[in-house]
């Protein structure tokens, strides 16, 4: 093979698909330092691909054309001088931006990481279960505490669940629709709160008044009110997402102060960024690839099969929809039995 495809932001515009164009790109052999990867599985970041087609993100300033795409794995097709810790054969998975969206990957060896395999399930772990972990880590949540997670039926959330039970903690979890919330329960969260049919606020209020000690929200709007509202003493809320707001925009709100809700608790709102914390992912991984071996965490792919590169596009709206449940995915290579 001499060339392959990749997803590159051509543009600007309203939606991912508009923004971005399939593009054919020479293959070349890796240069000292960097390895090859052919990608197997691409994992889908929907919301922030939407806002990054919309130039959106104020982290992250780039300039089209650019490739797109966060998470993969495959493997190492060819290795470059000097390059230790990864040989031919080797599966291989990268979390930064630009390594996601492409059948192939050639970029510095220090961009990926070794995992067991180039299955799927190595790769919900290296990406979103090392967030899952470190979210639950900033937030110091510990055994007996009450754990409110929102979006809990996501590729996220499903893991933040599990292992928020692993560490002997109540969980109240937000989804929506009765198959989501049947799903949840499923999991262990021990109440399941269906945005759908139930105002959160109110029954956080009625429910747990003064009672999360952690709450790990990717929402936002209502939600995050509800959790800010119910934290206890020395409450943890960490912000870990905000996807109702997809223009990457500060939201206006006309309310008394959050010093207000946070200071007479002794509570906290925590930021989570999880790529300034690349120095703790080998170890988060290594937790969780321990875990998953163990039979203690299992891992879900939303039912819908997205074969092909050209498929990103479909898998991207329908993580948006928010029919999916479970981590969105695609299979990079279509014509191979995986």
């Amino acid at each position: 093979m001499t060339s392959y495809r990749a997803l590159r932001l051509e543009r600007f515009a309203p939606s991912f698909r508009q923004a971005a164009d399939i593009v054919e790109l020479p293959v070349r052999d890796p240069g000292a330092g960097e390895i090859r990867v052919r990608n197997a599985w691409c994992g889908v970041n929907g919301i922030f691909d939407t806002q990054i087609a919309r130039n959106a993100v104020d982290y992250v300033r780039i300039a089209p054309p650019t490739l797109t795409g966060v998470e993969a794995i495959g493997v190492v097709e060819a290795v470059g001088e000097g390059v230790e810790g990864f040989a031919v054969g080797d599966a291989a998975a990268t979390v930064r931006f630009g390594g996601g969206y492409r059948e192939v990957n050639i970029a510095d060896a220090a961009t990926f990481a070794k995992v067991p395999g180039p299955e799927r399930e190595w790769l919900a772990l290296a990406s979103t279960g090392v967030s899952a972990l470190l979210a639950l880590d900033v937030g110091e949540a510990k055994t007996g505490e009450v754990v409110a997670i929102s979006a809990a039926a996501g590729g996220l959330g499903h893991l933040l669940v599990q292992l928020a039970k692993l560490r002997g903690c109540y969980v109240i979890a937000v989804c929506g629709g009765p198959t989501k919330c049947a799903f949840v329960r499923g999991l262990g969260a021990d109440r399941v709160i269906d945005y759908r049919s139930e105002a959160v606020g109110e029954i956080l209020a009625e429910e747990f008044h003064n009672r999360i000690d952690v709450a790990i929200d990717t929402v936002g709007g209502a939600v995050f009110d509800g959790f800010l509202e119910n934290l206890a003493q020395h409450g943890r809320l960490v912000a870990a997402g905000a996807a109702q707001d997809l223009e990457g925009r500060p939201e206006i709100v006309t309310a008394p102060r959050i010093v207000h809700k946070l200071y007479y608790k002794a509570a906290s709102v925590r930021g989570f960024m999880n790529g300034l914390l690349t120095p703790r992912w080998p170890a988060a991984r290594e937790t969780l690839f321990e875990l998953y071996r163990s039979g203690q965490l299992k891992i879900t792919f939303d039912a819908t099969a997205f074969n092909g590169l050209a498929h990103v596009y479909d898998a991207v709206e329908h993580l948006l929809s928010g029919r999916s449940m479970g981590k969105v995915i695609v299979n990079l290579q279509p014509d191979l039995e995986v």
